[in-house]
């Protein structure tokens, strides 16, 4: 009988040092977050955003849901931006910069502008490939935008960031390649958009590489015809 108690007891001991060791561990965390700068935080909410946009949908992707994805308190959030339309802007601008990342600098390729284009759309292929999750949140973010008129900026600004990456590499491409455009590239670069739009969604939804590759084949030789020789 004394060993059973002696056993209770040594268990509850043993209980109450890990209650106040995850205790301990927990407080220590809540002060790291606790001295980061608003810098700082805000990469963090925007990576833990992404994750409850992609998972979530935009319905389901609350300021509380987000920091609590995050692990930080609502007035984390607060410190960090002035809104959740400042957030979705930063959000918007962190994947558009991912996007730039993976095609900029356009790929070294020796040939004419057709196969210049078709490289930076396989190196977008392959950015898409790598981080679906990214590029389905960005949907859900313009459609989130398009459904209400006060929220209809976002989308502009959105695909203003969109066009502002198609237009420097397609003055890239065309610099590559010895070409100029026959349009004004924010034209060409509309032509960009649509096409990228199109293989992404269709990717995301049907996962078929090989289709991807001949859709963007078909753009790059599209988008190839709108240039001509300097």
């Amino acid at each position: 009988m004394r060993a059973v108690r002696a056993y209770w007891v040594e268990l509850g001991r043993s209980s109450q040092f890990s209650c106040l060791a995850q205790g301990a561990e927990h407080e220590s965390e809540r002060s790291a977050v606790s001295r980061m700068s608003a810098a700082e935080r805000r990469p963090v909410l925007i990576e833990a955003g992404l994750r409850v946009i992609a998972r979530e949908g935009i319905a389901g992707a609350s300021t509380r849901a987000i920091v609590a994805e995050a692990g930080m308190s609502l007035a984390s959030f607060h410190y960090a931006f002035d809104s959740r339309d400042a957030f979705l802007d930063e959000l918007i601008a962190t994947v558009v910069a991912r996007e730039a990342q993976a095609v900029l600098p356009l790929p070294d390729v020796d040939g004419d502008l057709r196969e210049v284009v078709d490289a930076a759309f396989r190196r977008y292929l392959e950015h898409l490939r790598a981080d679906p999750a990214h590029e389905q949140a960005m949907l859900e973010l313009t459609q989130h935008a398009l459904r209400a008129p006060e929220r209809h900026p976002l989308a502009v600004a959105q695909y203003r960031r969109y066009a502002d990456l198609a237009e420097r590499a397609l003055t890239l491409a065309a610099e590559r390649a010895g070409v100029t455009w026959r349009a004004p590239v924010s034209e060409v670069a509309g032509v960009l958009i649509a096409f990228s739009d199109g293989i992404t969604l269709n990717w995301l939804v049907h996962r078929d590489d090989d289709a991807a590759l001949a859709a963007a084949r078909a753009a790059a030789d599209a988008l190839s015809r709108m240039a001509e020789p300097r």
